[in-house]
C-alpha cells in the first residue's frame, strides 16, 4: 500500500569521503527519481542549528524522516546496510552540549543531529536511518566496489521506507541516550 505521508529523505555526511560519502554521491540520483507522494530530497549537511530551525518554520511537519549515513560499526562488513529507528530518549545535558559544541564548529553527525533535533521536538515520531558500512575512513571520489554494488538495495529500501504506509523491514532500535559513551 502506498504512502499518503510527507516524506524527507536527507543525506548526512562529508563528501569526498569514498564510502562515508554514500548519501552525498547519491543525493542526484535520488532527486532524480520520480517519487510517489510527497517526498522531499535534501542533502542535511547544513548544520543541526540550521536544520532545527528549517523543521521550525515548515508550515506542515514531515510524517517520515529518513537518512541516509555512513557510520562505521563494529562487526560489519563493508556494504553491509543497517536500518535503525529512532526512539527519542536523551543523553545527559553535558552531552547535548557537547553535540551543540560540534555542531557550532562544523562537524558533521548524524548522531548530533539527532540529538539537537531531539532536544527541540522537531522529529515526527516515525525517523530512520539507512546505515551502510563504510569501514575505515578514506579520502576519494568513488565508492568501492562493495559499496557501489549495494547502491540498487540501499536504493529500494530507501523506496520501501519512502513510498509504504507500513514499514516491514526489520529495524534495529536507536536511543539518544545509548549513542555516546558518556565521558563528559
Amino acid at each position: 500500500m502506498a504512502s499518503n505521508k510527507s516524506v524527507l529523505i536527507g543525506t548526512v555526511g562529508y563528501h569526498l569521503l569514498r564510502n562515508h560519502s554514500v548519501g552525498p554521491m547519491l543525493l542526484p540520483q535520488l532527486q532524480s527519481i520520480s517519487w510517489n507522494g510527497n517526498v522531499t530530497v535534501e542533502e542535511m549537511n547544513w548544520g543541526p542549528i540550521a536544520i532545527v530551525q528549517y523543521f521550525q518554520t515548515l508550515k506542515s511537519v514531515f510524517d517520515r524522516v529518513i537518512f541516509l549515513v555512513a557510520l562505521e560499526r563494529p562487526e560489519r562488513k563493508i556494504g553491509d546496510i543497517n536500518v535503525y529507528q529512532w526512539l527519542g530518549h536523551l543523553p545527559s545535558e553535558k552531552q547535548i552540549q557537547a553535540c551543540v559544541g560540534d555542531a557550532a564548529t562544523g562537524v558533521i553527525s548524524v548522531e548530533n543531529l539527532l540529538v539537537i533535533g531531539e532536544h527541540f521536538e522537531i522529529w515526527p515520531e516515525e525517523v530512520f536511518l539507512v546505515d551502510v558500512e563504510p569501514g575505515v575512513e578514506q579520502a576519494g571520489e568513488h565508492l568501492t566496489a562493495e559499496v557501489d554494488a549495494k547502491i540498487p538495495e540501499i536504493l529500494r529500501i530507501l523506496e520501501d521506507l519512502a513510498e509504504k504506509q507500513d514499514i516491514v523491514l526489520d529495524t534495529k532500535k536507536l536511543r539518544g541516550d545509548t549513542l555516546f559513551e558518556e565521558s563528559l
